[in-house]
């Protein structure tokens, strides 16, 4: 299997643990996170070859996710460090459905000074996919980063993945990340959105929105909605699968164990943008896939953690037997 290479923000998930007569956490324990570290994480887990890209900083957080990311099987050679600013934080509250909430302490941070040059000259030779997500956009400078990695994947033959993941405290004050997004979706031939920002992206209608999408390289769209049905889309074809009903302790990663899942589903197949159409034409193959990437997501969020939360293969396949 060709790698897997995942850029963009590695961060500290610190979650909320027990709370006071007023409601106040009693204490907040740090977990390795990060949405497109989790998603490296999550591909390594399930058997794939999955490696990191981003800016860490050297302070002890940046040394406790480099491990974190080593300890779980992601290669970190494309890892740059700095000591220009330290990592960034996020501080995780869960309401009594384990949907989770964020108070994030990033700018300046680490993961925002990763720069074309921070790119390796062999990182993007062989690997099968690039994943990224809009968390690498909201500082123009590393958003054109972001960008050029896309092309250069592109360039090397590989497919590219995008997860919205929209956090809008992330962005600056006054900043609409609508008319920003729109030119890494249309470089990606893969595209991940919650049932939230799909309704975000779709402010003139769905249809709009697919017709815009369709303009540029993509060609499987991916929306979910947690337990809900979720639905997939391609410029001629579209569909529901039902998702999984389970004891949700904790949302924080579940969309980024589903792309983990996706993305080594893909990897098996040597993709490319022809092989995602071929597989309109596969369907039972297709709705495989998604339900396997669907069961990393659910079997993921009844675990508390980032890193920590996401399933070996061997349970994602026992889990599907027992829900089958």
């Amino acid at each position: 299997m060709r790698p897997i290479l995942c850029f963009g923000e590695a961060l500290i998930d610190f979650h909320a643990d027990g709370s006071d007569e007023h409601g106040f956490a009693r204490q907040f324990v740090p977990f390795a996170g990060g949405a497109p570290a989790n998603v490296a994480v999550a591909a390594a887990r399930l058997g794939g070859v999955a490696r990191f890209a981003g800016m860490l900083a050297n302070d002890r957080f940046g040394d406790f996710l480099l491990d974190s990311l080593q300890r779980a099987g992601v290669g970190t050679d494309d890892v740059a460090r700095t000591d220009a600013a330290n990592t960034a934080l996020a501080f995780v509250t869960l309401d009594a459905h384990g949907e989770r909430s964020f108070s994030f302490y990033r700018g300046p941070s680490a993961d925002l000074l990763f720069r074309a040059g921070h790119f390796r000259e062999q990182a993007f030779r062989g690997i099968a996919l690039f994943h990224v997500c809009s968390n690498s956009m909201t500082e123009p400078a590393l958003a054109a980063t972001t960008r050029e990695g896309m092309q250069r994947a592109h360039g090397a033959g590989a497919l590219v993945s995008f997860d919205l993941n929209l956090r809008p405290a992330l962005w600056p004050a006054g900043v609409d990340p609508l008319p920003l997004v729109w030119p890494a979706l249309h470089l990606a031939d893969v595209v991940k959105l919650s049932a939230e920002e799909f309704a975000w992206l779709a402010v003139d209608g769905e249809q709009a929105a697919l017709d815009r999408l369709w303009l540029g390289r993509t060609r499987l769209l991916v929306v979910t909605d947690g337990a809900r049905p979720l639905r997939w889309f391609h410029p001629d074809a579209e569909g529901e699968l039902p998702g999984y009903a389970v004891s949700v302790v904790d949302a924080t990663a579940a969309g980024d164990a589903f792309v983990g899942g996706l993305l080594c589903c893909l990897a098996e197949l040597e993709p490319t943008p022809g092989r995602i159409d071929q597989l309109v034409g596969e369907l039972p193959r297709l709705h495989a896939m998604l339900r396997f990437a669907a069961a990393c997501g659910a079997l993921t969020v009844t675990r508390q953690g980032s890193f920590a939360a996401m399933p070996r293969g061997d349970e994602v396949l026992a889990f599907m037997e027992q829900q089958a």
